[in-house]
């Protein structure tokens, strides 16, 4: 027995609500709103790892993942991070943070970034606040730049971390690109670099890798680094450092710092964006920061009110717990000491499959120069493969990475290091 529906009017249009004929009136209703919609283009890594998963192929491998991953091919929780979680479970309300976050996780943050014993830290010269890991940290900042300096344009290394362009995009800034990667040398196109930094309008705004450039793996020496700083301030231009790898590069977080440091050794007026999905291996908690060194506190206590005002309507406050968790690993020194171990160890593995993979391609006799897998630093080795001879790794061995040839040395195992070797070998023999 069919039920009878409900009717009744709102500005001169009928609706049913209950009976077929209700629905299918108020579906036609809906369906008017969002009929110009297209589906919006697939996220190229996350396409990656979706093929992957649907491959039943045993001998799959999955090089395209950004997150790091143990000899075993398995996720890695830190110990110093589950002892952290034991030591905060049950310790605190779930009240929300302020605006701009937990007070203390930015204090420690920023020791990392400009040093324990900072003159800028101490004279309270930086703006900071928390945001949601080292995306939230660039968002905030593009919005930044777009409310107070709007006729400033924005110069991004070519390649770069795709949602770099997406961040600034969105937040309508204008950008530019300038040269980074030289394909020949698999290195860094330094003398373009340094004629786009010469060329582009004073006063431009430069995002810069802080280290273990993304998707590259090619960073600046230091003495280019001294070269870059000296250009950037002769020019007048604003740096901007997504550090989204401290520690995680070299091993040893005041190392990976060193082009910052020489930034402010050099005077610069700097902002950096700085995360703990890599290095503490908290990618889902989504814990970062953004902060911007100023003339003076008066000025700090200005940019740091706008900031916190960028992100009220965005998300209000950011995230508790895993504020809490940076915050009892970095002011106990046993457990940051703890931290500074496991990171290193991380480090040390990328470092060693770097090693055992161009070794691997040598012994298999191939004809092509691969020191720039062991020359290039972090998770992710620019290869050099074509798209072409990556759609043959995945079709015919089932290894899979993002067309431009990036590996995440993440995935690399000694378990699949040979079979990986051999198989960039056969698709690469002619080079």
């Amino acid at each position: 027995m069919a039920m009878a529906g409900r009717s009744g009017l709102v500005a001169g249009r009928r609706f049913f609500l209950g009976g077929s004929s209700g629905s299918c009136t108020w579906m036609r209703g809906l369906s008017s709103w969002w009929k110009n919609v297209e589906p919006a283009p697939k996220d190229p890594i996350l396409g990656v790892t979706e093929a992957f998963l649907s491959d039943p192929s045993p001998d799959k491998v999955n090089v395209g993942v950004g997150a790091y991953r143990d000899d075993n091919g398995k996720p890695v929780v830190l110990e110093c991070v589950r002892e952290a979680e034991r030591r905060i479970a049950g310790s605190a309300n779930m009240e929300y943070l302020p605006m701009g976050g937990s007070v203390k996780m930015v204090e420690e943050t920023l020791k990392l970034a400009y040093g324990e014993d900072s003159v800028f830290l101490k004279d309270k010269r930086v703006a900071a606040v928390q945001a949601l890991s080292g995306t939230g940290a660039c968002r905030l900042f593009a919005d930044f730049q777009r409310r107070f300096r709007p006729e400033s344009q924005i110069y991004i290394p070519v390649p770069t971390w795709a949602n770099h362009h997406n961040i600034w995009r969105d937040a309508h800034v204008p950008q530019q690109t300038y040269h980074y990667y030289h394909a020949e040398s698999r290195g860094l196109d330094f003398s373009a670099l340094m004629d786009d930094v010469k060329n582009a309008p004073n006063g431009s705004f430069f995002l810069l890798h802080a280290c273990a450039h993304n998707p590259t793996g090619v960073d600046p020496t230091e003495e280019q680094w001294r070269e870059i700083s000296q250009l950037i301030k002769a020019k007048g231009h604003f740096p901007f450092f997504d550090m989204a790898y401290q520690g995680f590069a070299s091993g040893d977080p005041e190392r990976d710092a060193k082009s910052i440091r020489i930034f402010l050794e050099d005077g610069h007026a700097i902002g950096i964006a700085q995360s703990y999905a890599k290095n503490m291996g908290l990618y889902g908690q989504r814990v970062g920061c953004l902060s911007v060194l100023c003339e003076d506190e008066k000025q700090a206590v200005v940019v740091k009110s706008q900031l916190q005002q960028l992100a009220r309507p965005m998300y209000s406050n950011p995230p508790l717990h895993g504020a809490l968790i940076v915050t009892t690993i970095l002011s106990d020194p046993d457990l940051k000491q703890l931290w500074l171990k496991e990171v290193k160890m991380m480090a040390d593995r990328i470092i060693g499959m770097r090693a055992a993979l161009r070794e691997n391609l040598e012994n298999l006799g191939s004809t092509l120069s691969w020191k720039h897998i062991t020359n290039q630093i972090g998770m992710f080795c620019y290869s050099g493969m074509t798209p072409e001879q990556v759609d043959r790794l995945t079709k015919e061995f089932h290894i899979y990475m993002t067309r431009n040839g990036r590996i995440s040395m993440a995935g690399v195992t000694t378990g699949n290091v040979g079979y990986l070797a051999n198989a960039i070998h056969e698709v690469t023999k002619s080079g």
